[in-house]
């Protein structure tokens, strides 16, 4: 049965790389949380998770940042890789999940979380600068981001309580191809990946005028 098998939040913690704002990356686990759409990025309550920190509000967190899943038998197979010991939380996920291809998932898919919170797949995690720093492995963003599995963004559509071993189950399919790995291959420089993702409009409009910008720019370097 699909369902969540650790439910994980974030404490203000200095970042390696010096920055002045610390981040809330590394997650541990906790019994439950209430979970609700924290609102815009800028002027929100950062993570949709009650009690998660968020640090840098500019780029993460909002309503289609509300929360992370990723499953564990990825971080399963990230330990085989790596050869450590990767906890539940460890990628910065709030939801580690089991029994559920979570990089399967089209954007748009609604799931059930136990009895009563919904959420929506809004997108692919980005590998950014604190997560490799995070992990220490050199040319971490560029093995994350080829490895193609990155879990996936959630916006909260019904709020509630979500548990430790709760279920998950898809309440109902998007009507198109854009799964998460394709939409993660067209923010990450895939410009056939993302015509396909401009062409299927599944992108809230600020992260569609972002990826139409980068598509711009990266075929007037080829010219």
């Amino acid at each position: 049965m699909p369902q969540v098998i650790s439910v994980n939040v974030g404490s203000p913690q200095p970042t390696s790389q010096g920055k002045r704002i610390p981040t809330g990356i590394g997650k541990h686990p906790v019994e439950h949380v209430d979970v609700r759409d924290p609102g815009p990025k800028h002027g929100g309550e950062g993570s949709g998770a009650v009690g998660d920190f968020i640090g840098d509000r500019r780029h993460h967190g909002g309503s289609t940042q509300a929360l992370y899943a990723f499953a564990r038998e990825e971080l399963d197979a990230w330990e085989a890789r790596l050869g450590r010991d990767l906890p539940s939380g460890t990628f910065g996920e709030n939801l580690t999940t089991v029994g559920y291809d979570v990089d399967a998932s089209r954007i748009g898919d609604r799931w059930r979380i136990g009895p009563e919170v919904v959420v929506v797949v809004t997108g692919p995690r980005i590998p950014c600068s604190t997560f490799a720093a995070r992990m220490g492995e050199r040319g971490w963003v560029k093995t994350f981001a080829a490895h193609g599995r990155s879990g996936a963004y959630l916006a909260v559509e019904t709020p509630g309580r979500i548990t430790t071993g709760d279920e998950v189950a898809v309440v109902s399919r998007a009507d198109h191809d854009i799964t998460v790995p394709v939409a993660l291959g067209a923010f990450m420089g895939d410009l056939d990946a993302a015509d396909e993702v401009l062409a299927a409009g599944v992108l809230v409009p600020d992260e569609h005028a972002a990826l139409e910008r980068t598509v711009r720019r990266r075929r007037n370097v080829r010219r």
